[in-house]
This record gives structure tokens, C-alpha cells and sequence, in this order.
């Protein structure tokens, strides 16, 4: 066993000199991509459009106008895509009370997220993927909810995209659990996610993973003059929001700052999206959110979840938070006709393969360990196979402590490895994996005796 560990490691180094972490591609998960509809993404940000504003405290019994007709529509969708996909998607509306904040919420009031639900076929996979855009809008006054506030990028841009994921992949099945929402009330507090979060936590689900896709229409920065429809953000915490001192002690003792969940999660979007889809730089950027800002993955992340923010590279300020108008020969107003949809069409696609990849695979390796009983300039990694399951082998990871992202990957079938590299040196994590080739989420080893 030892020869064909070495054998493998050895292949696996001479790969990853010329391409790190670039494996086979899954046909399914290829066509897949390819129904990802470019005109549908762009259809349904127009008719979002066409609500007038989507303010959470605006018209709520109007067909056409107003919070209200918005999310009935959005759940009306989501009706249609259960129907197609003969009954497997579970369309429901996340019903919530708001209380009065003194700020933004001026009275008590009823919101609704727009949840579609599509559960995963093995019993003993409990895991629960949430991919989000939030479809409330807003102008240059937060609390203005009767004018026009179309809200074309910010966020019907995510909010398509997560609608046209759920049409494309509530078609087939996996191991997993995975839940597509439109969040309401992120303008007025990130409301909806907080609600949304909170039931994650009082009824006990395993978010592996929660993502918010935040303005992912726009590839124009008009100050700076930069065009890129290349490249896309993601945001995520190193330091979990909800680590315990005792957790701390650990990151302290390791160095494992860089490798919280959100971390290793955002790492496995951008590689698994580079993998899938062409022409496509995904920059992982060290912060919870952007400078002094928020999204609907940071109440998840506040509940111990790992949660992601993916955004477009260069924001257009001319066009976010702007009342329509004219002013100096500038036109400001976040307008559909300046959303650039096949970008917003390759946003999608990377979510969807990420998802698709996770919901696919086996579950986590557990007790995942580093063995530190003696000192040496070897490593020893064990760990424990899924409950319940059989991987056909399990990915052991290799960076060193200053790369964003996993420089070596080889495979193993037992539940141990023995490296000639220094734990002082490098850091390391383990992954299952299956015959296809779908990767579990990397776990990061704890130390062990």
C-alpha cells in the first residue's frame, strides 16, 4: 500500500506543477450547465423589474405592483419548476413577523422568503446546501417604498440566478439536500436571512454550506474604467463568527486562522467552478463582506454556519442604492438594460457546479486528525470513514501556509497517510470522494495523539 501511496503522490505532483486541482469533468453535471438559460435569466430579471419596487414594506395586495406580487410570482415559478420536476421541488413561502426597529421597519410586518426545496434521496446524508439572492429592492431613501426601485443587479441578478438554478437541478438527484430562497428585507437588516438562519438553528439542520449571490449582473467599474466579465468575488470569513474559546485555542496552537469553514468552502467554489466553467477567474477575497458591509450570509455565518458572499468584481456605485434619474449628464438607477447577462449566466453556471459536485459526494471523512505524539518532520494524517458509508477513496490536500488554495491533491484508498512534509511547513486536509470523482468539503485536521 505504501508503494502505490508514494506512486500516486508522485503522479499527483508532476500534475499539479502545470495545473493545481484540475480534475475530470462529470458529464451530468455538464449538461446540467448547459440548460443554464442566458435568456432566462435575463426574462426573469425584467419581470422583477416590471413590480416597481420590491421595498419589503411596500404593496403587499396589489397583482402587480409591490413586495407582494413579487415573491407570489417568484413562488408561482417555483410551483412550475416542481410540476417539471415531477413533484421533487418543495415550493413554500418562509413566513415571518418583523418587529418595528425604530430604523428601518417602521410598523410590524409580515415577510416572506421564497423558499424551493429539494430534498436529498439518501436517508443518511443530512446535509443542507442554501443558495440565495435576495429579491427586495431599493432607492436612494431606504425607507421610500413607494418609488420606482427596480433593483435590476442589485439583487434580481442573484435572485434570477438562483431561480434558474432551482429550475435546471431540481430535474435530477442528490445525495443532499438543497435549498433555493429568495430572501426578503436585506435592504431594511438582512431580515429574511436572519429568520431563515435562526429556524436553521432551532431545528438542528446541517448547513454545509450557505451562499448569497449579491449583485453578480454587473462588469463595468465606471470609476476606475475596468471591464471584466472574467472575474467574480467571493467573500468569506477565516475566523469563524461563532468559534469557541476552546476552538480558538486550537487556531491559535495551528495557524489554521486561513481555514475556517467559510474558508475551505469559498476555496471549493472557486475550484470546482474553474473546473466546470470557461473563462471564469474566481478571486477569493479575505473578508466576511466587503469593507464595512453585509450580506444574507452573514447571519448564517453569526449561527456557526459557513456561509459565502459571491459578488461581481467591480461594483458600479453610479447604479446601487440610486434613485432613477438624470443629474450632471450622469445617468444613475439600477436599470435591466445595463445587467450584463451572460456574465450573470457564468455566475450561475459556477454555483451550480459547486452545488451539484457537493450534493453529489459523500459526506465528510470525521475525526480527521493530525497526529502529534512525537516530534518529526513527517506528517501523519488519519481519520474515520462517513457513518454508514464507503467512499472509494478519500483526497489528501497539501498548500503551503502562504497559497490561497490547495497546490497539491492525491488519492488514497485506507484511512491514513504518512508525508515526507512538514506539519511545521504546510498545511493539510482530506476529502472523500467517490468513483465519479465528486469531492466532499475539505476538513481541516484537529491534533491527535
Amino acid at each position: 500500500m505504501k508503494s502505490l501511496f508514494l506512486a500516486l503522490f508522485l503522479l499527483s505532483s508532476v500534475v499539479c506543477q502545470a495545473q493545481p486541482a484540475i480534475l475530470k469533468q462529470d458529464q451530468k453535471i455538464m449538461q446540467m450547465l448547459d440548460e443554464v438559460s442566458e435568456k432566462n435569466i435575463e426574462a426573469n430579471v425584467r419581470k422583477l423589474v416590471t413590480f416597481q419596487t420590491r421595498h419589503s414594506l411596500s404593496d403587499t395586495l396589489s397583482k402587480t405592483t409591490g413586495i407582494g406580487a413579487a415573491r407570489n410570482w417568484i413562488k408561482s415559478e417555483m410551483e412550475r419548476y416542481s410540476r417539471e420536476s415531477g413533484g421533487r421541488l418543495k415550493a413554500e413561502f418562509d413566513v415571518f413577523t418583523q418587529p418595528a426597529d425604530g430604523r428601518r421597519i417602521t410598523v410590524p410586518t409580515v415577510m416572506k422568503n421564497v423558499m424551493g426545496i429539494l430534498p436529498g434521496t439518501d436517508p443518511l446524508d443530512d446535509r443542507v446546501f442554501i443558495v440565495s439572492g435576495h429579491y427586495d429592492s431599493r432607492a436612494s431613501d431606504v425607507n421610500d417604498s413607494k418609488i420606482f426601485a427596480p433593483g435590476a443587479n442589485d439583487d434580481a441578478s442573484g435572485t434570477s440566478a438562483v431561480m434558474e438554478l432551482a429550475r435546471v437541478m431540481s430535474k435530477h438527484k442528490f445525495n443532499s439536500t438543497i435549498i433555493f430562497v429568495a430572501m426578503v428585507a436585506e435592504e431594511q437588516g438582512l431580515y429574511g436571512a436572519a429568520n431563515l438562519a435562526k429556524r436553521a438553528k432551532e431545528s438542528k439542520w446541517n448547513v454545509a454550506g450557505m451562499i448569497t449571490n449579491d449583485i453578480i449582473g454587473n462588469t463595468y467599474g465606471v470609476e476606475t474604467g475596468l471591464k471584466d466579465n472574467r472575474s467574480v468575488r467571493i467573500f468569506s470569513e477565516g475566523v469563524p463568527a461563532a468559534e469557541t474559546p476552546a476552538e480558538a485555542a486550537v487556531r491559535t496552537s495551528t495557524g489554521s486562522e486561513n481555514d475556517g469553514r467559510a474558508r475551505q468552502f469559498a476555496r471549493y467554489i472557486k475550484e470546482v467552478g474553474e473546473r466546470y466553467v470557461d473563462q471564469l477567474d474566481v478571486k477569493l477575497i479575505y473578508r466576511r463582506d466587503r469593507f464595512l458591509r453585509g450580506g444574507d450570509h452573514t447571519p448564517f455565518s453569526q449561527a456557526g454556519f459557513p456561509g459565502i458572499r459571491i459578488t461581481e468584481m467591480n461594483e458600479n456605485f453610479d447604479r446601487q442604492h440610486q434613485t432613477v434619474r438624470s443629474e450632471n449628464g450622469v445617468d444613475y438607477g439600477d436599470l435591466p438594460d445595463f445587467v450584463d447577462y451572460a456574465y450573470t449566466q457564468k455566475v450561475a453556471k459556477m454555483n451550480l457546479a459547486a452545488l451539484a459536485n457537493l450534493a453529489l459526494s459523500p459526506r465528510e471523512p470525521e475525526n480527521v486528525g493530525i497526529v502529534t505524539s512525537q516530534l518529526t518532520n513527517k506528517t501523519v494524517l488519519k481519520w474515520e470513514k462517513p457513518k454508514g458509508e464507503s467512499p472509494a477513496g478519500y483526497y489528501v490536500l497539501m498548500r503551503e501556509t502562504s497559497s490561497p488554495t490547495w497546490e497539491k491533491k492525491f488519492f488514497v484508498t485506507g484511512t491514513t497517510a504518512e508525508l515526507n512534509y512538514s506539519k511545521d511547513n504546510y498545511v493539510f486536509g482530506v476529502q472523500s470522494v467517490d468513483e465519479e470523482g465528486h469531492e466532499s468539503l475539505t476538513v481541516s485536521p484537529k491534533p491527535v495523539r
